[in-house]
């Protein structure tokens, strides 16, 4: 794709036909078509254009809402209340405003990945120019941007192209954040709608950010063998000068980054990250290191290891100048969008700056030029590192026991824990002197503080579980494969055939955030278990990083236990939050390169087929960011169904099938024009878990498929019926849903089902060419 505008001034011409004077003719654009495929029937799509696709899906999954707050405040008419059918002065109802606040909540994501992704795209055009190619893995990746061609049915060949991409994104994130506006929609399945047209709207935003920065920076291009980078807070080395990065948008690290190498520093200092910018940095940087996920920040700034702390932009705590300040570290922010009420020394010379920063005049500045960031971060870490003696905010064990003493066992740290930690019983062990409950509580705590502020008597309760837990975090050593980015088209070529036969079981995705119930571990657990079934597991974000936190009984993390290939056992690490689109993209290049489905702006056809064949699933376990909101709802449009847990109220609404609603689980025999009861499969598209184990049997009933071979369907029913076996201890009352014919029932289980089977009164179905979109029908029925 190359667009540019056309300007012609003439002064003046003369010619046969006569003299023209003064014309001058504009042109906006000139589109410049180099790709064959022939336009699809979706290009940039408008609110309404896939509206027929969603209501097909709501159809189907049905909205379920649990109002966690059950009145509208956004107006000045005051707090509505909506129980019991009662609608607001507005006239909107609890189901749409349920709904309404879900597509609040997916535009504050989607907007915030695309505003990164214009950052991102603005800076390295500046930097590198527009025609900078897009080169994101060479011949192994043709198709360099699947969700940007099926969305826009645009090939952005330059970083230039991608600003005509975002244009659009922006576009329509404002129709849909509008659409939020008091007297605007009233069906709570158009506001539904509109939920799916901004996730994947953000997914588009997603892609354009992590290949445009893949492209530039040279991170890994869809590298199989990524490398083993460090992950843990005991992989620094406190001798040196430390830079802790915080955020997502890595081009501040990366000024770090190249100043120091220009100046021969890189090897003196050590820059490690929190969150995202985390696995940017590892993807550019070979020494840099991932301390761990977002929910690290308090415990590591408080350990008092960081010299200067660089703050760019997403899931920061806004408390982290003031964190900061207690272990007297200088705070940089580089953000427009965090500036923490910092003076804005952009402009000044940087000497200037490292001066105040280091004799501690200010406590930060906010600096909006990445370079210069890199020059001041690194000049003062250096100065500062001998003055603050590694200063911390962590209290020693006398003073912890002393201060335990202070507790009043009222128990409202309890109650303001969002994973319900047994904290008074803790404090009492500590009041009589065991520090061994609060060391307990270590690995479950998800880093919220808001123990501290619930305590009456101003207790540092979080700061105590780090004390008792401190030589856990010292000894964190792990490893994690940086970012790969995409997954390479010959590897969809290899895998196409036997994750749409069923006989690959599924694909996994575990993505998300760090509000882990039960502590991380469960992430590593609910990964080793797919991975060693032979499912194809990928993950990202704070999710990839606490997958890596644990070791297995020979010392290895996940990423050296599995391949990074993307194939049956496989454990793949695509990146920080923005590679997420490489998720989606694998699904839409099995349907296009496997499948051979046109790809330009085809995006019914390509998500009819997701839906109906590629057994892929989302888990995103203690996920709470309005980010992971929209993420969600752009791989729902796509037909990929996603688990969340626990705390499923906390999620506002479910998208729920009906097993027992025989007439929601017909299809069209492509074939034939044919209707056919496939089964509910997959059953859910917004499902809630309580438990790991909940989870897991959730997922392998969702990898399946209508398409599956019954090789396939009896490998995925072996999964479903042996986890929910070993995890529930019963077989699945269910399973004579999902047998279409007996050749679907696994050899070992054969007498066992076929006695089910004879007691439900089963009835033998036939194996479809599965579809939602009549237009898709070879022969028509007669």
């Amino acid at each position: 794709m190359s667009r540019k505008g056309l300007h012609v001034k003439i002064g003046e011409l003369k010619s046969d036909l006569g003299l023209i004077k003064n014309l001058e003719l504009s042109i906006g654009r000139v589109v410049e078509e180099k790709w064959a495929e022939p336009m699809g029937p979706t290009p940039f799509p408008s609110l309404t254009t896939l509206r027929e696709w969603d209501m097909k899906l709501l159809q189907r999954y049905k909205p379920f809402y649990l109002p966690f707050c059950d009145v509208c405040c956004l107006c000045t008419f005051g707090k509505c209340d909506l129980t019991g059918g009662k609608r607001g002065a507005c006239g909107i109802d609890m189901a749409a405003q349920q709904s309404r606040i879900v597509l609040l909540a997916c535009c504050i994501g989607a907007a915030t990945h695309t505003g990164h992704a214009r950052h991102l795209v603005e800076h390295l055009i500046e930097k590198y120019g527009r025609r900078m190619p897009l080169d994101v893995g060479g011949l192994n990746i043709q198709v360099e941007a699947p969700v940007t061609r099926l969305v826009c049915g645009v090939k952005p060949e330059t970083l230039g192209d991608l600003e005509d991409i975002l244009d659009y994104v922006e576009t329509q994130i404002t129709h849909c954040l509008s659409v939020c506006h008091t007297g605007q929609e009233g069906s709570n399945l158009d506001f539904e709608s509109k939920v799916f047209h901004v996730g994947m709207l953000d997914h588009v935003g997603m892609e354009v950010a992590d290949i445009a920065q893949i492209a530039a920076y040279g991170f890994p291009k869809g590298d199989p063998d990524a490398p083993l980078v460090d992950l843990g807070y005991g992989t620094i080395n406190i001798e040196k000068p430390v830079i802790l990065c915080i955020g997502h948008n890595v081009v501040p690290s990366i000024g770090i980054i190249d100043y120091m190498k220009e100046n021969g520093l890189d090897g003196e200092i050590e820059v490690c990250g929190l969150c995202c910018t985390a696995h940017d940095i590892t993807r550019y940087y070979k020494r840099g290191k991932i301390i761990g996920p977002i929910s690290w920040q308090l415990r590591f700034i408080r350990s008092g290891v960081p010299d200067v702390v660089v703050l760019d932009e997403q899931c920061i705590r806004t408390d982290a100048l003031y964190e900061a300040q207690r272990i007297k570290a200088p705070v940089i922010v580089t953000s427009e969008k965090n500036c923490m009420g910092l003076p804005n020394r952009t402009n000044d010379p940087a000497d200037a700056i490292v001066e105040d920063l280091v004799s501690g005049k200010i406590p930060g500045a906010l600096i909006l030029d990445s370079e210069k960031v890199g020059e001041v971060a690194v000049k003062v870490a250096l100065k500062v590192a001998p003055l603050r003696k590694k200063l911390k905010a962590i209290p020693e064990v006398d003073e912890v026991l002393r201060k335990a003493k202070e507790c009043r066992q009222c128990g409202d740290c309890r109650r303001a824990c969002p994973q319900d930690l047994h904290i008074p019983e803790a404090m009492k062990a500590a009041m009589e002197g065991s520090l061994a409950k609060l060391a307990d509580l270590y690995d479950l705590c998800v880093g919220c503080g808001r123990c501290e502020e619930a305590c009456p008597v101003g207790l540092q309760v979080h700061s105590f579980i780090i004390k008792a837990g401190e030589k856990k975090l010292k000894e964190e050593t792990f490893k994690i494969r940086a970012g790969r980015g995409p997954i390479q088209d010959v590897e969809i070529r290899n895998v196409g055939s036997p994750i749409v036969l069923g006989e690959i079981p599924g694909v996994v995705a575990f993505v998300g955030c760090a509000n882990y119930p039960k502590g991380g571990m469960e992430i590593a657990e609910m990964i080793r278990e797919f991975a060693s079934r032979r499912y194809i597991v990928v993950t990202s974000g704070c999710a990839a990083m606490t997958a890596g936190m644990y070791k297995n009984e020979e010392g290895k993390t996940p990423y050296e236990e599995f391949t990074g290939e993307f194939t049956a056992g496989c454990l793949v690490n695509v990146g920080s939050c923005v590679a997420n689109a490489h998720i989606a993209g694998a699904a839409i290049k099995i349907a296009n390169i496997f499948a051979k489905r046109n790809l330009r702006a085809n995006y019914e056809e390509i998500a009819d087929y997701i839906l109906n064949r590629v057994g892929a699933v989302g888990v995103a376990w203690g996920a709470y960011s309005q980010k992971a909101a929209s993420i969600a709802a752009g791989f729902w449009r796509l037909g990929v169904p996603v688990i969340v847990g626990p705390h499923g109220i906390k999620y506002r609404r479910m998208l729920l099938g009906r097993a027992d609603r025989e007439e929601d689980w017909y299809v069209y025999d492509a074939r034939t024009g044919e209707k056919v009861y496939v089964g509910p499969a997959p059953e859910h598209l917004f499902y809630a878990a309580e438990t790991k184990e909940e989870a897991m049997v959730m997922i392998a009933k969702l990898c399946m498929r209508p398409n599956d071979t019954t090789k396939g369907r009896a490998i995925k029913l072996t999964h479903y019926i042996d986890l929910h076996k070993r995890l529930y201890g019963t077989m699945p009352e269910d399973i004579h849903r999902f047998v279409r014919t007996l050749a679907d029932i696994p050899v070992t289980m054969k007498d066992e089902i076929i006695k089910i089977l004879e007691e439900k009164g089963w009835k033998e179905t036939v194996i479809p060419d599965p579809t939602l979109l009549p237009r898709l029908i070879r022969k028509k029925k007669e």
